[in-house]
């Protein structure tokens, strides 16, 4: 008895000198207002437990920190190797994990979901992997949300994708993997500015390799890739990938087997030489055809789950 005493009175102080040493922080980051707001709009219960899992994540990630620094640098992704450095990147972090606690609750949310191209993306058990698991899922879906457009500005995820995207970091490769080979209408796509960062990367194209061809109007999901590429000489055509997992081989037109840099298989296709037949009327009730030489891509080939 004397022992569960002396291991209690133990851990009450050990949480009152990180509550004490972590509360700078935490002021620095969250003012009264919010927090009364907070109380108001979820209740004292709530609130109390997101900040002790906000503490939680804090502790988990401070008693590895070192060996964090060296994994994130494999990833591509640059990560300070002070503690207040990695203290500040996990506070927010942990705000994401409060919100997905919330999420996971019970009472009458406990059925629903988040319909955010994250949650659809990287889905798994919640506590998969024990709690740095679930917080690694969290930063991977605020990426896959930016890096779809579903969320605009500044988060943790959009910076760790940007700056692993840069290096072709395994981060970033993640995040395209998911997206790519996601259910378009739920998870939506890469497009714009950043698809072609994220295409040449997805696909392992080097340095040496983006001086002989260039990309255009490329976009990446729901098992397809498609957009312009163009030649050295300056010859352009259309082309379009499909994911063996989710499309069968293209039985029209000529293909290509390309593996992306996460090991999946891909089918390229480009555009090929067809004839445009164009109606006209060439009087006495007759129609005649102007034809025409034009580049266009094969049909697109079924996807397995429609068979």
């Amino acid at each position: 008895m004397k022992h569960k005493k002396t291991l209690l009175c133990s851990l009450l102080l050990i949480s009152c000198l990180i509550l004490v040493t972590s509360m700078p922080v935490f002021a620095a980051e969250l003012t009264e207002a919010e927090v009364q707001q907070a109380v108001d709009a979820q209740g004292k219960e709530t609130v109390t437990g997101n900040v002790f899992i906000w503490f939680l994540c804090a502790i988990a990630f401070l008693k590895v920190s070192q060996k964090i620094d060296s994994f994130m640098a494999s990833l591509g992704v640059n990560v300070g190797n002070t503690g207040g450095n990695m203290m500040a990147e996990l506070l927010i972090a942990g705000r994401g994990l409060a919100s997905s606690f919330r999420g996971h609750g019970g009472g009458s949310h406990s059925s629903s979901h988040s319909s955010s191209p994250g949650s659809a993306a990287v889905q798994s058990s919640f506590l998969s992997g024990g709690l740095a698991g679930a917080v690694g899922r969290q930063t991977e879906r605020s990426a896959v949300n930016a890096a779809t457009g579903y969320t605009e500005g500044p988060s943790i995820g959009n910076a760790l994708y940007q700056s692993s995207l840069e290096k072709g970091g395994d981060f970033a490769n993640n995040v395209i993997s998911n997206i790519a080979q996601g259910n378009y209408g739920q998870v939506g796509s890469i497009k714009g500015d950043g698809a072609v960062s994220a295409f040449q990367s997805y696909m392992g194209i080097q340095n040496e390799d983006k001086t002989d061809h260039s990309y255009t109007n490329v976009e990446i999901g729901g098992g397809r890739i498609t957009g312009v590429e163009s030649g050295s000489n300056g010859d352009s055509r259309e082309f379009a990938m499909y994911h063996a997992d989710q499309y069968t081989a293209p039985t029209q037109g000529t293909y290509e087997t390309v593996q992306s840099v996460d090991g999946a298989t891909w089918y390229k296709q480009y555009a090929e030489n067809t004839v445009s037949k164009i109606p006209y009327d060439a009087g006495d009730g007759k129609i005649a055809y102007n034809e025409s030489i034009v580049q266009k891509l094969p049909p697109t080939p079924p996807r397995k789950d429609r068979i």
